[in-house]
């Protein structure tokens, strides 16, 4: 049988699918859901300093097939709180991530200190929500912040530190290799793209925020794109994360150099069952194309052919040692 198992940055998960931060993790009893569904490892919501309760409703709108639209507004019960949550699903045997947002970078590394105390796996800094003012995104679309937050953060922890990095940028390497500069472990990418839909008969947004994330199968080039263009780039490995459904899309994002996936709008779809499916479905496919271990195939897309010994392709798609 086809062998799912992958290490992230000394991480060693189960199978490479990531429960995505946000979508399933309000609580503990939802994380060890995910994890006995069959994730490889469970994101919490963000966290943040003190309880958060978010934008009112109208909070999120289905786009159907493409996925959906929203701005919760990063709610959380704060970092006193939460903790009790991720005890809860260790209990269960889950292998957590923690995920934290600040204003600043103190308060990133001062949050991500009090996270790595509850025992999980790895920290994983949202420096991507789009729609969280002073927050989010509002930094992590400034090499120099992510640099600087992701230096401060490593500097406060030991586990791994992961860098979700924001598509709402003109140039996602420069953030990647920002982070990579700061000591990030690994880079996610991406969030949500920033998106906005107006309803014509009250001629006013339909979110209560106005601006919100787009997440789902409509993204799905866009941080399929992202992932090509780091992957080669940085030499630490990197979470795929966005319109991730089917066994062949968990196989492109690695194939384009995603290490792990992470699943989100895809839960809320179909069910948190999904994960069972995608490993299944997943074996069978690598089956299919005779891939015996998920980690051979990582970045398998930028090898390129030759003729009479003479590569297709220019180098500036070759992995960075």
């Amino acid at each position: 049988m086809a062998d799912l198992k992958v290490d992230l940055a000394g991480l060693r998960l189960r199978n490479p699918l990531l429960l995505a931060s946000g979508i399933w993790g309000e609580s503990g009893e939802s994380l060890a859901g995910a994890w006995e569904a069959g994730a490889g490892g469970v994101i919490t919501k963000s966290i943040g300093r003190s309880a958060r309760l978010g934008y009112p409703n109208p909070t999120v709108e289905s786009l159907g097939r493409w996925g959906f639209l929203n701005a919760m507004g990063l709610p959380n019960p704060g970092i006193e709180e939460y903790p009790k949550e991720i005890a809860a699903a260790q209990a269960r045997g889950a292998t957590v991530i923690g995920s934290v947002f600040g204003g600043d970078a103190d308060e990133y590394a001062e949050l991500a200190y009090r996270m790595a105390g509850t025992g999980v796996g790895a920290i994983e800094l949202n420096l991507s929500c789009p729609h969280a003012e002073g927050l989010g995104s509002d930094l992590g679309e400034d090499p120099q912040e992510v640099e600087a937050i992701t230096r401060a953060v490593r500097a406060r922890v030991s586990v791994p530190v992961i860098v979700k990095i924001t598509p709402n940028t003109a140039d996602p390497v420069a953030l990647a290799q920002a982070a990579e500069r700061g000591g990030a472990s690994a880079i996610s990418a991406i969030n949500t793209l920033r998106a906005i839909s107006i309803d014509v008969r009250l001629r006013r947004p339909t979110l209560s925020h106005g601006l919100g994330g787009l997440s789902g199968p409509a993204i799905k080039p866009v941080g399929l794109a992202c992932v090509w263009q780091i992957y080669p780039k940085v030499s630490i490995p990197v979470v795929g994360v966005g319109g991730i459904r089917t066994a062949e899309d968990v196989l492109q994002y690695v194939m384009a150099g995603a290490r792990a996936v992470e699943v989100g709008t895809a839960v809320a779809l179909d069910g948190i069952q999904i994960f069972s499916k995608l490993s299944q479905d997943l074996l069978a496919l690598m089956g299919e194309l005779g891939i015996e271990r998920i980690a051979d195939v990582v970045g398998a897309a930028h090898i390129r052919p030759a003729v009479n010994g003479v590569p297709l392709a220019a180098a500036s798609h070759e992995r960075r040692p």
